[in-house]
């Protein structure tokens, strides 16, 4: 971890060692699309709401906050709620700090020493980094060409394992491609654990969630996040809905007071707006489209996105072609797949300059990507 032999290293856990923590470059360049955000900033009414609500919060930072954000809770069941159709209640829905602190919590919960977790890979690489992080062994199962999956197929490798955790993420993070409800209830039917569909992109893809199906489910939970569509990444918000025997069990290991009286007052604020922060995200939709045609146009491979961002390849050295990219002022993604980079859906100027920086590179060749 620390490149030299040191005590530290010695007294670090022998899985952690040699491993380097996630994330992703965060360059001060023209165009940022690395990280899968919202290009819209919050408009003056919601920053004005905001700063009221944090203010009030404010007075009464001498106390803890409510230590199980009961009001936000009820807040997110609400909208939850108007977004899916499915009526919730509040003892079906946590919130933690990021859609990463709810995944951890249910591995501490659910995972651990001597316990698996499965996932379909290439996925949202957190899932492994948390599994590695609780002491849960990791099996990664790839996927069937196209990055597609399949209710038989996955459902056969779930049954085989039998591990205690599944993950299954939707639309897929970096693939962009989102898994039908009946890979969910073929893979839940085939589970003796827990079935997370991780649905941080899902306002993006349109089509029903499988929130829809948690009646009757007991072991299925959905994890949700405000920092995509919602455009608050900066405030760290994530929940899941789940059975209330699953929030039980998350109440056993969560930290006491985990949100803060600032967090909690500036994600209620944010729900108040929904509707108006939900608006861009037709905006970015059109641009991912845009990212996709033209894309395919200069004759590169492109998968189908139900998400915020494209995957693109095949790439003759993907590396060399994110040089050139950062090089011409555009910083994408390189996730570690050979071949392959992801864009995020920006703006549409953004969108513009990322084009025509990847268009010049292609016609240099500077980046080896096809001509």
């Amino acid at each position: 971890m620390t490149g030299r032999n040191s005590d530290i290293d010695r007294l670090l856990r022998e899985d952690l060692r040699g491993r380097t923590p996630y994330g992703a470059p965060q360059l001060d360049v023209a165009v940022r699309l690395n990280t899968n955000e919202n290009p819209y900033p919050p408009s003056a009414a919601l920053v004005e709401h905001l700063v009221a609500e944090v203010s009030e919060a404010a007075r009464s930072m001498n106390r803890y906050p409510d230590r199980d954000a009961v009001a936000l809770r009820s807040d997110l069941a609400a909208y939850l709620a108007r977004a899916t159709g499915v009526p919730l209640s509040v003892d079906q829905v946590w919130a933690a700090n990021g859609s990463n602190e709810v995944l951890q919590q249910l591995l501490q919960a659910f995972g651990g020493p001597g316990r698996t977790a499965l996932g379909f890979e290439p996925t949202y690489s957190m899932h492994q980094h948390i599994a590695t992080g609780t002491s849960t062994r990791w099996l990664p199962v790839p996927r069937l060409p196209g990055f597609r999956l399949e209710p038989e197929a996955a459902a056969l490798v779930v049954n085989e394992h039998a591990p205690d955790v599944v993950f299954l993420c939707s639309p897929n993070n970096p693939t962009g491609n989102a898994v039908g409800l009946a890979v969910v209830e073929a893979v839940y039917a085939a589970a003796r654990g827990l079935v997370v569909v991780d649905e941080a992109y899902a306002e993006f893809a349109g089509g029903p969630s499988a929130v829809s199906l948690l009646a009757g489910r007991e072991r299925l939970v959905v994890t949700r996040t405000m920092s995509k569509a919602f455009a608050f990444a900066g405030a760290r918000l994530g929940y899941l809905a789940a059975d209330p025997a699953v929030v039980e069990a998350l109440l056993l290991v969560r930290l006491p007071y985990h949100l803060s009286v600032i967090s909690q007052a500036a994600a209620r604020a944010a729900l108040d707006h929904a509707d108006e922060l939900l608006s861009t995200v037709q905006a970015v939709k059109v641009q991912r489209d845009r990212l996709v045609s033209e894309m395919r146009a200069l004759g590169l491979d492109v998968v189908d996105s139900d998400a915020n961002f494209v995957l693109f390849g095949e790439l003759g050295d993907e590396r060399a072609t994110w040089q050139g990219l950062l090089d011409r002022g555009v910083l994408v993604r390189d996730v570690g797949l050979p071949g392959w980079l992801r864009v995020t859906a920006g703006t549409e100027e953004e969108t513009t300059a990322f084009l025509e920086a990847l268009r010049q590179g292609m016609a240099t060749n500077d980046g080896e990507a096809p001509a």
